[in-house]
């Protein structure tokens, strides 16, 4: 459909320009990515990694969050050892820095909406209006059964109070701000014990993440009324002044986000597209007179606007 993409603009004139067409959209429609939550402080690698899995690390031998949640535990205690840090740091711990108040600035005086394919809840910890997110890959904070039938078919299960007694049983503890701590001299364990392995309460399978992997994903009951609302949104603002801030979007899932943005701003005549992005700031030729595209670190752009 697209053809040669035009590149980013320099900073400075990008800033100018995303800042007027702000100032005069009718809408802000936001598409957010991983890139975005990334800058906000939420890295998978490093010393983040090393100061919460360097047990794993060291005995399964990946180096990155992302790729010890595909790798093969060879029993669900283990599995949920792992799983539980994983899901206490990045959705009910607190957010490192600023980076999505500063998006929340921008727009909590406009009429807007978020689509994003992020999962850590971000949005909603940073006080975004729940009735205007759509968070279409799933969410950290939620379990389904691992075979959904019957009565779990469209069923997802709040995580905190079972994660949370899943990390306190390997040895940590959790302050006030649900910051995890490692306590001077404790021995952390790679299991959880063998009670805590959740079962889902409808059908009886074994419990996982509701995270888009495979045909099983359940999209409940929720997730379908904020694909609703969207669909609404987007009706309703079709022939108004429309802004597509895509924030740090890259093309692991680009179908839900990037795509639909430059299909929706080549439709609209009155749309502009937006693209912040660290290094893959771009759009296509087709839509290069609607477009604003500014190379950087997403959390530096927020604060120059």
């Amino acid at each position: 459909m697209f053809g040669r993409r035009l590149q980013s603009y320099e900073t400075l004139d990008g800033i100018d320009k995303l800042r007027k067409a702000i100032e005069e959209a009718d809408a802000v429609i936001i598409g957010a990515g991983t890139g975005l939550s990334t800058s906000a402080g939420f890295v998978y690698t490093g010393e983040r990694f090393q100061k919460y899995f360097s047990d794993f690390a060291a005995k399964y031998r990946f180096s990155d969050m992302y790729s010890g949640g595909f790798y093969p535990f060879p029993d669900m205690e283990t599995f949920w050892a792992y799983w539980s840090r994983y899901i206490w740091i990045n959705r009910y711990a607190p957010i490192p820095n600023d980076t999505y108040d500063l998006l929340l600035d921008l727009v909590k005086d406009k009429d807007y909406f978020v689509l994003t394919t992020n999962v850590d809840h971000c949005f909603q910890k940073s006080g975004f209006d729940k009735k205007r997110l759509f968070y279409t890959q799933g969410d950290y904070g939620l379990l389904q059964s691992s075979n959904p039938h019957g009565a779990s078919a469209h069923k997802t299960y709040e995580n905190e109070k079972i994660i949370r007694k899943m990390v306190l049983a390997q040895g940590y503890e959790i302050d006030e701000n649900n910051e995890l701590i490692i306590p001077e001299g404790a021995e952390i364990s790679m299991r959880v014990p063998t009670e805590m392995v959740p079962y889902c309460p409808d059908d009886g399978e074994l419990m996982t993440t509701n995270l888009r992997a495979d045909d099983k994903f359940v999209e409940d009951e929720g997730w379908h009324q904020a694909a609703e609302r969207y669909s609404e949104f987007l009706r309703r603002h079709q022939n108004m002044k429309v802004l597509f801030l895509e924030c740090a979007v890259g093309m692991n899932t680009p179908g839900i986000v990037k795509f639909s943005f430059w299909r929706i701003t080549n439709e609209w005549p009155d749309a502009t597209y937006a693209c912040l992005n660290y290094g893959e700031a771009y759009a296509p030729d087709e839509i290069r007179n609607k477009s604003i595209c500014i190379n950087g670190d997403i959390r530096q752009i927020l604060k120059q606007l």
